[in-house]
């Protein structure tokens, strides 16, 4: 899917026939991004294939237009955004946000999705090829070191965002996971829960590590003994959270408290109680993380970690345009690192433990 704030500006007053940035890329053997460098004068083109390119360029008789000088820096930016993430509601706050920021700053966002394995190389390689002037990674592409390598061998400018830890070379937007994921333990202890289960979010995802720890440090903190029967794994999706809540209240001695890594477990978890016969929170208290829209849209409300989605996609969006402009007017690479606030927000599905023991009914 291709998403743009603007309409492409008007090159039909090329005349007919003459070559373009594109030509002179397949007569060299390269990417058009590699013309617009050797056009723009950039540092990070090999000796050879600079020579290439201007041999072509003379070639074709090829004069860059108002279309090339936008490669080359002079026109509209042109930014991707490639995600697969398998939570709708993170997805859409993310889009949202990309897109006003894009809007004010006058930029082109291209959105694509981008499978994780051999087609992730593959997208990102084509959207490099199309003349991209920088890129946005949002979890969980943030952690893939393929495309990661591909940006960074083509030389193109690099966002993360929510990453759990920021790739050297790229810029990148996240929030304290740990901290937070600790300030949401402390707040199920001082409840008086003793018992706090914990979903881990996806393996492969940084910041899964980071708030698993978090919970581990709240843990010790209040000097309750670890148990690694309170901690089961999941993927960030629904589908694990159904499994790792069920996982957790089957234990001969369940918890009263279930804290997931996002809020699309914990709404699964608060399936799965209902399903039960557990009331929420009276027999179970579940929170989340992310506060994404499906947080609002369950019964009971989910207390959860506000993270600032929206306005982190804004600030990628906004660090990625002064990259790419400071490397047109011939400055180093910026690779800053914006850490914004989360906040803990209480709803209905938090309480402290009951004194009597809960009824629990299959169905």
């Amino acid at each position: 899917m291709s998403l743009a704030t603007r309409k492409p500006r008007n090159t039909s007053g090329r005349r007919s026939g003459a070559p373009t940035i594109s030509d002179v890329a397949v007569l060299a053997g390269v990417s058009p991004m590699t013309v617009s460098r050797v056009i723009n004068g950039e540092a990070k083109v090999r000796e050879a294939t600079r020579e290439a390119v201007n041999v072509a360029i003379d070639t074709l008789r090829y004069a860059p237009n108002r279309a090339a000088r936008s490669l080359a820096g002079g026109g509209q930016m042109r930014i991707g955004l490639l995600y697969s993430n398998p939570s709708a509601a993170y997805l859409s706050e993310f889009l949202v946000g990309s897109l006003e920021q894009a809007s004010r700053s006058d930029v082109q966002l291209i959105v694509e999705k981008c499978d994780i394995g051999d087609h992730e190389i593959e997208v990102a390689r084509h959207m490099i090829e199309s003349g991209i002037d920088g890129v946005i990674l949002p979890p969980p592409l943030c952690d893939s070191r393929a495309v990661l390598d591909v940006l960074t061998e083509a030389g193109v400018p690099t966002v993360v965002v929510a990453t759990g830890s920021p790739p050297e070379g790229s810029a990148a937007v996240t929030i304290d996971d740990f901290e937070a994921a600790r300030a949401m333990t402390e707040h199920l202890v001082k409840l008086g829960h003793s018992r706090i289960g914990f979903i881990i979010g996806n393996p492969n995802q940084t910041a899964s590590r980071l708030r698993h720890e978090g919970y581990l440090a709240a843990i010790a903190d209040a000097g309750l003994a670890p148990d690694e029967s309170l901690v089961v794994g999941g993927l960030f999706t629904y589908r694990s959270g159904l499994d790792g809540a069920e996982q957790l209240l089957d234990a001969k001695d369940a918890p009263t408290a279930i804290f997931a890594s996002n809020d699309d477990m914990a709404a699964a978890t608060v399936a799965v109680a209902h399903r039960r016969g557990l009331d929420v929170p009276g027999d179970l208290t579940v929170c989340g993380f992310d506060d994404s829209a499906l947080a609002t849209t369950i019964w009971p409300e989910l207390t959860t970690i506000h993270q600032p989605i929206a306005d982190m996609s804004r600030a990628a969006v906004e660090l990625l345009v002064s990259a790419i402009f400071n490397r047109r007017s011939g400055g180093k690479d910026a690779n800053g690192h914006v850490v914004l606030d989360y906040t803990l927000v209480r709803r209905q599905s938090d309480a402290a433990p009951r004194r009597r023991p809960p009824s629990r009914v299959h169905l």
